[in-house]
């Protein structure tokens, strides 16, 4: 009998395709889709065959044509169905015959605008073949490694200029799965993590889940050496039992970062017209999450910071942070945010503070500068003031994790700052982050910067706040559960590689 991670794997890495209502008019989502697998195989990224199925065409893109999955020479491992509703019943029967093992049903027209009975007849077909179904109403899957791209959605668009812009880029390989029921959701994270440029392992949208749900997809996301971090958008969680008993295994290996929706009543409804989705009650989706270590994101912009946070940096053993600024303002700002976030930023251990003393004392950095906790190095701060005051902070057993804030606006700071941060976090196992305010060139230059040496950097100390939060309350989970120091020492192997 096949594994759930062999069964789950046909949808990321197939042998064989064949995309039914494969088309040769641009506009219409089946050329998209094969023409990305088409692009794909012919850079030598996707390496399975791939058959266009479309009774009324001979050839499409140079692929010769088949009137239906049936008349396929060779065996056909995944089906990719893009045809109205009404004909995917007759299409799953064909696959059936053929012997395909897995399909993804793009298609909309089903249990999200009440056509329940349509999606059970799908259902029912997919099961007495041993098919299994991904969707039906979603955008299915990207893989950044094998080529694999489902996604319907075009890369380049020509505005009525005459020029062509990028429309839906496609992130580049990275470490951060997506998992998501919505598409439209989905399109938007693989655009804003395009433009941030952060990596993605692998993408998946669910639709409505009338067969593979989360609990088996992040099942299979546990097992793959890619994925370091699961970013989840949910609306609802239907089997929550089977999730809470997967989603507890997995975090002791692998963070989960949940964006759940339909928080109030009025967003409940929006999202039962949406999937077809019961969203449940919201505190009962918090106890739960917490129960089992999921991380929670409150909006969509702490779901990305969140997981390339926990991406880039290790787990906190602690709850005790401490802050180096250039900045006293955006420093206060952090502090209240780590506050209200439930983390404590305690003045130094007096140990800790003679040190700066000294440093004082022998001009190495101002005289004036506060050293309670934020450490304030002032307007007068400079890249070695930064390196010699977080190497303190960071040899103190008292503080678990560390925020930066080195507004690059001061005369003396130069960039070199980033590359002395980064070189001493790597030193230590407690978890930095940044922050440079600004969004000019110099600003994005530096958090560039920092990110590409591995440490998280964020446009507000509220952002880098809520990234430290998510760090220390994974590491507080860890420890729970027995697993911390394992969950260290599989970060570190995987950072040094």
């Amino acid at each position: 009998m096949e594994s759930l991670v062999e069964q789950m794997h046909r949808f990321f890495d197939p042998k064989s395709v064949a995309v039914v209502g494969a088309s040769r008019k641009i506009t219409k989502a089946g050329h998209v889709i094969f023409k990305n697998f088409a692009d794909n195989k012919r850079r030598g990224i996707f390496r399975g065959e791939l058959y266009p199925v479309n009774p009324h065409e001979e050839f499409i893109l140079a692929f010769r044509c088949y009137p239906s999955i049936t008349e396929i020479i060779g065996e056909v491992e995944l089906v990719i169905i893009v045809v109205p509703a009404k004909v995917v019943p007759q299409i799953m029967r064909e696959a059936a015959v053929k012997g395909v093992k897995a399909a993804v049903i793009i298609s909309a027209g089903f249990s999200e605008i009440g056509n329940h009975k349509l999606e059970e007849q799908v259902t029912t077909i997919a099961k007495e073949a041993g098919i299994r179904v991904l969707g039906p109403n979603c955008l299915g899957v990207y893989d950044s490694h094998t080529g694999v791209d489902m996604l319907f959605l075009p890369e380049t668009k020509v505005l009525t200029t005459g020029d062509e812009v990028v429309a839906t880029p496609r992130p580049m390989a990275g470490h951060m799965a997506v998992v998501t029921q919505s598409g439209a959701f989905g399109a938007s994270a693989l655009d804003y993590l395009a433009g941030k440029q952060l990596g993605v392992s692998k993408f998946v949208s669910f639709g409505n889940k009338s067969d593979i749900d989360e609990s088996e997809m992040l099942s299979y996301l546990l097992h793959d050496e890619k994925t370091w971090v699961i970013l989840m958008y949910a609306e609802s969680v239907e089997a929550g039992r089977e999730f809470m008993e997967v989603a507890r295994e997995i975090t002791k290996k692998k963070p989960i970062v949940a964006l759940k929706v339909g928080k109030t009543n009025a967003g409940a409804r929006a999202a039962l017209s949406h999937t077809g989705a019961i969203a449940g009650s919201d505190s009962i989706y918090n106890a739960a999450f917490t129960q089992v270590g999921v991380v929670r994101a409150g909006d969509m912009e702490e779901f990305f910071d969140t997981g390339k946070a926990l991406a880039l940096q290790p787990p906190a053993v602690g709850n005790n942070i401490a802050v180096v600024t250039d900045a006293g303002g955006p420093a206060i700002m952090a502090v209240d945010e780590c506050e209200l976030k439930g983390i404590k930023v305690k003045e130094f251990s007096a140990e800790t503070v003679q040190k700066f003393e000294e440093l004082k004392r022998d001009g190495t950095i101002p005289s004036f500068a506060t050293n309670l906790n934020p450490l304030d190095l002032t307007g007068s701060a400079t890249s070695e003031m930064f390196e010699q005051g977080t190497r303190i902070v960071l040899d103190d057993p008292e503080v678990h994790g560390v925020i930066v804030i080195g507004l690059h606006h001061v005369p003396a700071l130069e960039e070199d700052f980033v590359d002395r941060i980064a070189d001493l976090s790597k030193s230590y196992s407690k978890p930095v982050v940044a922050c440079d305010i600004g969004e000019t060139e110099m600003a994005l230059y530096i958090r560039s910067r920092f990110d590409k040496f591995g440490i998280p950097a964020y446009t507000t100390p509220e952002d880098a706040a809520r990234a430290m939060a998510a760090l220390v309350n994974y590491g507080l989970h860890l420890k729970r559960s027995g697993s911390f120091e394992q969950y260290l020492e599989s970060f570190q192997k995987r950072v040094k590689t």
